[in-house]
């Protein structure tokens, strides 16, 4: 499956259909811009949900659409534990209103279903949102045939490694990704600095690279099982029109109270209560 990348935003038609033939799967990464401590970049969710789509597209086939570095945050749950690990300070954050994100999701993937493609796999490098992305999923697949993959990266690294936020295995996985966006030096701020903690995991200072390509590989293979598990793919599926999606919208918007952006208890404590 030769071709220069796998980003949709980079390819050529003919390098575009060449790729769509052999595999009719579009993977949108999706991260958030937040705080991850004084030691890593405010983007680290989006660059492991990138990578781990770039990668899989390589591996496995299909075709990376464009991420966005928003999602959301400040809503339910979120905004207590915002307020635990932030306090009163700036924390320079990408968020949106649940409804904004799921809309332009549902749109996303109108554009994927336009676009030819008959599978997708949406990958959340943030956690605890990707409920409602299925959400999205659900509605769209009662009305079109599309396979669609709903899983956040702890979903996938779970079985083997335990998630947490801007400790070591996050930030593990961004010294693997992009080194020159930690600095471990820094990991004392937490006591010096006007900021704080400022959402960094205590045991930050523990991340290798080695321990965060561990994580990497084993996700991946989860992720590729995960595919093969939505094959086959059906032969062809109508385009969707804009009053149509408007109306799965009204669908999504019905379950509004299934929500988890909206609940106030931490699904994650949940299924462990």
């Amino acid at each position: 499956m030769d071709s220069r990348t796998v980003r949709w935003e980079e390819l050529l038609p003919r390098e575009f259909r060449a790729r769509q033939d052999q595999m009719p799967l579009v993977y949108l990464p999706l991260g958030l811009c937040e705080p991850h401590g004084h030691i890593a970049a405010f983007g680290l969710d989006t660059f492991k949900a990138v990578w781990l789509c770039e990668q899989a597209a390589s591996r496995f086939g299909g075709i990376v659409a464009p991420t966005q570095g928003y999602q959301i945050h400040e809503t339910g749950y979120h905004r207590p534990w915002l307020k635990e690990v932030i306090g009163d300070t700036n924390p320079n954050l990408g968020s949106v209103p649940p409804d904004v994100l799921l809309r332009m999701l549902l749109f996303q993937l109108r554009a994927f279903v336009n676009a030819g493609f008959r599978g997708a796999v949406l990958l959340t490098g943030h956690h605890g949102n990707q409920a409602d992305l299925r959400i999205v999923a659900e509605e769209l697949m009662t009305l079109r045939p599309i396979r669609i993959v709903t899983v956040s990266d702890p979903e996938l690294a779970r079985v083997a490694f335990h998630g947490d936020h801007a400790g070591k295995y996050e930030i593990s996985q961004l010294l693997f990704i992009r080194p020159d966006l930690v600095d471990l030096d820094r990991a004392g701020d937490i006591s010096t600095s006007p900021l704080g903690r400022f959402a960094q995991g205590e045991d930050a200072s523990e991340a290798t690279a080695g321990y965060g390509r561990e994580i990497l590989e084993h996700s991946l293979e989860q992720l590729e099982r995960l595919i093969r598990d939505s094959l086959p793919f059906e032969d062809a599926i109508d385009p969707l029109g804009i009053e149509e999606t408007d109306e799965i919208w009204q669908s999504i918007l019905a379950r509004r109270g299934e929500w988890r952006t909206l609940s106030e208890r931490n699904p994650d404590l949940a299924r462990e209560a």
